[in-house]
C-alpha cells in the first residue's frame, strides 16, 4: 500500500469535495455572506504554503493543518451557535476552500514533498512517478 488513492475511489473523493464546495458556498449565499469577502478569504488558507521555507516536513504539516476540514468544521459549529456570524462565515469560506483544492487534485501533503499527496503524485512528482 502506498497511502496514495487512485482510479474509482480518487474520482469518488475529488467528486466528494467538489460536493463541499459546492455546499459550503450555498450555505455562504443562504447566510447572506458579502461575495467580497469569501474573494477575499478563499485563498487565505494557501498561505500555509509558506511552511515549505522550513523545510518539506514543516510544509507539509503546515499545509495539512491548514488543509483539515476539523478546523473549518469547528468554526461552522461555534459560528451556527448564533453568537459569531463572522466565524461561521470563515469556516463556510475555509471549507469551500479545502473542498475546491481537493476537487482539483491538492489532497494532503506527505513530507516527501508538494506534490506527494493523498490523491496521488501532482506535477513533477507525478512526471517522475
Amino acid at each position: 500500500m502506498s497511502g496514495i488513492v487512485s482510479g474509482w475511489p480518487q474520482a469518488l473523493l475529488r467528486l466528494e469535495s467538489l460536493s463541499v464546495l459546492i455546499a459550503a458556498s450555498a450555505a455562504y449565499a443562504w447566510q447572506g455572506g458579502s461575495w467580497w469577502l469569501f474573494a477575499a478569504l478563499f485563498f487565505v488558507p494557501d498561505l500555509s504554503m509558506l511552511g515549505y521555507l522550513g523545510g518539506r516536513k514543516a510544509g507539509a504539516m503546515l499545509y495539512n493543518l491548514a488543509h483539515w476540514y476539523v478546523l473549518p468544521l469547528a468554526c461552522v459549529a461555534w459560528g451556527a451557535s448564533g453568537k459569531a456570524p463572522s466565524v461561521l462565515a470563515t469556516g463556510l469560506v475555509w471549507a469551500a476552500h479545502i473542498g475546491f483544492d481537493r476537487a482539483l487534485g491538492y489532497g494532503l501533503k506527505y513530507g516527501k514533498g508538494f506534490g506527494f499527496t493523498h490523491l496521488g503524485a501532482m506535477g513533477k512528482a507525478h512526471r517522475d512517478a
